[in-house]
């Protein structure tokens, strides 16, 4: 069985797949490779028919696309924050929650230890299958159609991966700028614990300079501090749009 066989055998399944993408493929086999897992080429004799080279298409595809649409949407955002937006876009763990947002798993083609082991719940195996199918669209249309099919699923997590990350990375952030304006770094104060054991809220507070610039809420005290620094920076960046 090759690929031709397997896709005329799937042709139903596939045109499913081909709704719920909102794509139409002009060449079926396209979207068919994107499906075979090496492990199921491997079983069947596949010889270079898997998925690998079209995962390796479109994960320079989904570089390009998400790089430029988050360049274009936060122009003041520096290099290493664009960098680091789209990293977290791309990755394996995001990647394969936009896999099951399609229903992915379902229609993939696994070997026989892959598909006993849950395989087509794997992160490791959706988030490449993802790519592969990205990179078929572009190999079926070109890149303004594979640009406009990630758009339309990435666009919506911009804001909130965004602001994930801002409250990840703001004790950092929060230093360099205090470091870089006044050659001093702030420190952090429990303000306040509150709640059972099981469940504790900690109130943080940063200090500068004897003051306290802000304070942040939360269920650790390690987020309490970044949400803490969040806040400063947030009035920083308010100061500074004006």
């Amino acid at each position: 069985m090759g690929i031709d066989s397997l896709t005329q055998k799937n042709k139903q399944e596939l045109a499913l797949f081909e709704q719920i993408l909102g794509y139409r493929f002009t060449d079926l086999r396209l979207l068919q490779k994107a499906l075979v897992h090496a492990s199921f080429a491997f079983e069947h004799a596949f010889a270079g028919q898997d998925n690998e080279t079209l995962e390796f298409l479109g994960d320079a595809v989904l570089d390009l696309v998400v790089g430029a649409a988050l360049f274009q949407r936060f122009p003041a955002m520096r290099e290493g924050g664009l960098t680091k937006l789209r990293a977290a876009l791309v990755n394996e763990t995001h990647l394969a929650t936009m896999a099951r947002a399609v229903e992915l798993g379902r229609f993939l083609s696994l070997g026989k230890g892959e598909e006993a082991s849950n395989g087509r719940n794997k992160s490791s195996i959706l988030s490449c299958a993802y790519e592969a199918v990205v990179g078929a669209i572009f190999e079926d249309s070109g890149y303004e159609t594979a640009q406009d099919f990630v758009l339309r699923f990435f666009i919506p997590t911009f804001d909130a991966r965004r602001e994930e990350l801002l409250i990840a990375d703001a004790k950092s952030r929060l230093q360099e700028l205090l470091q870089e304006q006044y050659n001093e770094a702030p420190s952090y104060r429990l303000e306040a614990e509150d709640g059972p054991s099981h469940q504790k809220i900690f109130t943080v507070a940063v200090i500068f300079r004897e003051s306290v610039l802000g304070i942040g809420t939360a269920g650790s005290k390690k987020e309490a501090e970044q949400r803490a620094a969040a806040a400063v920076l947030a009035e920083y960046d308010a100061v500074d749009g004006q």
